[in-house]
């Protein structure tokens, strides 16, 4: 069965609960499988390492992820309005992949949590679209037909599916970001099949 890359970097769990509800979403067709992978935490600290592999969740992503995938789904918490550095220290090597064309006409879309309504969701999205479309990928959206975009008080853009932790970091999703991280998941899915079927 082919496969849809849901990588993310999570650091209170707020993105990776995202990344599981994008995977269902992914899966609801019965046509592909997600893949989901993590990124290791970095650090300033040069000698600080994380262990090879996580303690619990998703394995670390490799670059056969970004190979092997027909669609993929990115996600990081937001930092000052940019994606985590670990998210940016794994795209940065991801030279040899641009250079083989390994995501181009590939779908792809964005996800982010924040601590604040106005954390900066819409800046970090759009920092996870600049390598994607470098890479050659088909972003996507969350389009205003689903109607939790209208009305959601907490997470949810037209630019990706997102969540709001509060100054405590709860990781639970809202009903309607559930909603949303399902639909776009979903529609990743169903756009991803279209073209595999179409090559």
């Amino acid at each position: 069965m082919k496969e849809i890359l849901v990588l993310y970097y999570s650091h209170r769990g707020s993105v990776r609960a995202l990344a599981e509800q994008i995977a269902l979403g992914v899966e609801s067709s019965g046509l592909v499988a997600a893949r989901l992978r993590t990124v290791p935490r970095i650090t300033s600290t040069i000698e600080a390492q994380s262990p090879t592999i996580p303690p619990d969740g998703p394995p670390y992503a490799e670059a056969a992820d970004l190979e092997e995938c027909i669609g993929l789904a990115m996600g990081s918490p937001t930092r000052f309005g940019n994606m985590a550095a670990p998210l940016k220290y794994f795209l940065d090597g991801t030279s040899p992949q641009w250079l083989t064309g390994a995501l181009a006409g590939k779908p792809a879309c964005v996800f982010t949590a924040t601590g604040t309504l106005h954390g900066g969701q819409e800046t970090t999205l759009l920092s996870m679209m600049l390598p994607l479309l470098h890479h050659g990928a088909l972003l996507l959206g969350v389009p205003y037909s689903e109607p939790d975009l209208h009305s959601t008080t907490s997470g949810g853009t037209p630019y990706g599916v997102s969540h709001v932790s509060g100054a405590h970091g709860d990781a639970r999703l809202s009903d309607a970001e559930r909603r949303l991280a399902f639909a776009q998941g979903k529609r990743l899915a169903d756009v991803a099949i279209r073209l595999e079927s179409s090559r």
